[in-house]
């Protein structure tokens, strides 16, 4: 059952979630709750009887939220690691579905995992697709009016609530106008990305275009493959430019 409480949604999860500090699960649930807490993606809150409460202790601290009440904050001691204030429980909710359940902050652990899957960065939203088709559109890119890449045949990747990303092959790409840098992302949805800034004339423009070398199995269509910012560059798709998107 999906219940909306003010202004949060709130539903039961179907997967067998997981959560690790120093190795040792502190947590490992087949009845998740899933919280929305961001209109993006979900929280995990797991039932306390799926949490080992010998690893958390009460550190004193109440954090409030409009919506959810009064939570009472833990620290989490496991496998000689600990993460204080990383656990979080509402005993006296304004949300009666959350009584009972113990929110970890997901930064704070050193692992997730979905059923035997690790995800990264935030849990998966289950209204979330991900749609990567190949397609013939003519699409240009320019940054300060120069071209730094030309393709006829692109890769679409469709994501909901994201603008649509334009992946091109490398051998489509200005590689003499771009740098690798060190800078690093992970997707829960695509996997690890790498960047690379661009230089047009004496200006660098830092982290504009970025690839995924080993996508995860349902992103493969992807890989080895370089997407552009929309909201930072100009795209042209079969001639026309695109509006940037302001996310």
């Amino acid at each position: 059952m999906v219940t909306n409480r003010g202004r949060i949604r709130i539903e039961p999860g179907a997967k067998r979630i997981r959560t690790y500090l120093g190795g040792v699960a502190v947590a490992d649930s087949t009845h998740p709750v899933l919280v929305w807490e961001s209109p993006y993606y979900p929280t995990y809150y797991l039932p306390v009887q799926d949490v080992r409460m010998d690893l958390i202790e009460p550190d004193g601290n109440v954090v409030h939220s409009p919506s959810r009440g009064d939570g009472h904050t833990y620290t989490v001691k496991a496998g000689g690691k600990e993460a204080a204030g990383a656990a979080l429980r509402y005993e006296s909710p304004a949300v009666e579905e959350l009584r009972d359940l113990v929110r970890f902050d997901w930064a704070a652990m050193d692992a997730w995992f979905e059923e035997d899957e690790e995800v990264f960065v935030h849990a998966r939203n289950p209204y979330t697709r991900v749609d990567i088709l190949a397609s013939s559109r003519h699409v240009r890119v320019e940054v300060d009016g120069v071209t730094v890449a030309d393709s006829s045949s692109p890769t679409l990747l469709f994501e909901t609530g994201a603008p649509v990303r334009y992946y091109l092959p490398k051998s489509h790409v200005r590689m003499d106008l771009l740098t690798p840098t060190t800078t690093e992302t992970r997707c829960p949805y695509k996997g690890q990305a790498e960047y690379w800034s661009v230089r047009v004339g004496d200006e660098i423009h830092d982290d504009l275009a970025w690839s995924y070398p080993t996508p995860f199995a349902e992103s493969q269509k992807i890989t080895g493959l370089i997407s552009f910012y929309n909201e930072k560059v100009d795209i042209y798709v079969d001639g026309v430019r695109e509006e940037r998107p302001s996310r």
